[in-house]
């Protein structure tokens, strides 16, 4: 009898283990991005008066910005203990989305990403930038009083991002 206790107890502690691991919650899935216009962005900026901040615009289709990703996820970290903000502006249309989701849980970014809204690309752009066509990869800086105070367009190396950000940082946008 003790022998046929021991193996129901055995079988009931393994049934009873396996479906506490089936009932682990799973990780949460990263939340899609906000979507903005140009209004938005407006209010984007706004929300970081005070503090300096740095805003990426990518898509995953663009090979340059998928180059420059993972380095400003990098500088993001690296800056953030001196005051940095990054903000990242996803501009991927909505058949891409499967795609933008895999990028940023491939990157983990440690910023926030929006993604601006289907439509008025110039009315956003120039919202952004007078003048700038939308080419990507763009990154804008802004010092704390929320004035753009540079950008970046096209592709560029860590050194040239290092030199805007301590550039930035020093003109009265860091701690």
């Amino acid at each position: 009898m003790r022998t046929w206790t021991f193996i129901a107890g055995l079988a009931l502690f393994a049934t009873g283990a396996a479906l506490a691991a089936s009932q682990t919650p799973k990780p949460a899935t990263p939340h899609d991005p906000v979507v903005i216009d140009a209004q938005g962005y407006a209010q984007l900026v706004e929300k970081y008066h005070g503090k300096p901040v740095l805003v990426t615009f990518w898509a995953t289709w663009c090979e340059p910005c998928r180059d420059e990703y993972p380095m400003l996820n990098e500088l993001a970290k690296e800056y953030a203990p001196k005051g940095l903000n990054v903000v990242g502006v996803n501009l991927d249309d909505d058949g891409d989305l499967i795609l933008m989701r895999r990028f940023l849980v491939r990157y983990h970014p440690v910023f926030p990403n929006y993604r601006k809204k289907a439509g008025g690309e110039s009315a956003f752009v120039q919202s952004v930038l007078p003048g700038w066509n939308g080419a990507i990869p763009a990154s804008f800086f802004y010092n704390k009083d929320g004035r753009q105070i540079g950008h970046l367009l096209g592709e560029n190396n860590r050194e040239t991002y290092e030199a805007a950000i301590r550039s930035l940082l020093s003109s009265g946008g860091g701690n």
